[in-house]
């Protein structure tokens, strides 16, 4: 193996790994609904957040560094509250990676139904 392929394997497994990563944060209904509150609402504290839930603002908190971990939510300090902001592009970014493994597996099936016809 070249160094350059070895290059471009260990740079398509880190990004696999980025992308596991999101999924992964994306697969919790915790994390989710703070995400749906933060796209519906805008920026928000975790005072806000919480209020109306039977969640502590230790388990949001927990919650939303997840999600700043992987790119969806960051944070900004205005005087002694802190506001969580959604960040979409991350999210528009997974689409467009699920969109193109959808496209693989669409060629794989129309391949497969090619093969069964011509059988």
């Amino acid at each position: 193996m070249t160094r350059t392929s070895g290059t471009r394997i260990a740079a398509g497994t880190r990004q696999r790994d980025q992308y596991a990563l999101l999924y992964s944060a994306l697969g919790d209904p915790v994390r989710l609904q703070l995400l749906e509150r933060l796209g519906a609402g805008g920026p928000a504290s975790i005072a806000a957040l919480t209020a109306g839930t039977r969640i502590t603002r230790q388990a949001v908190s927990k919650h939303l560094r997840t999600l700043e971990a992987v790119g969806l939510v960051c944070s900004s300090h205005r005087g002694r509250e802190c506001l969580w902001i959604p960040l979409p592009e991350r999210l528009r970014d997974a689409q467009a990676h699920m969109t193109r493994i959808s496209a693989h597996w669409d060629r794989a099936l129309e391949r497969l139904r090619l093969q069964v016809e011509a059988r």
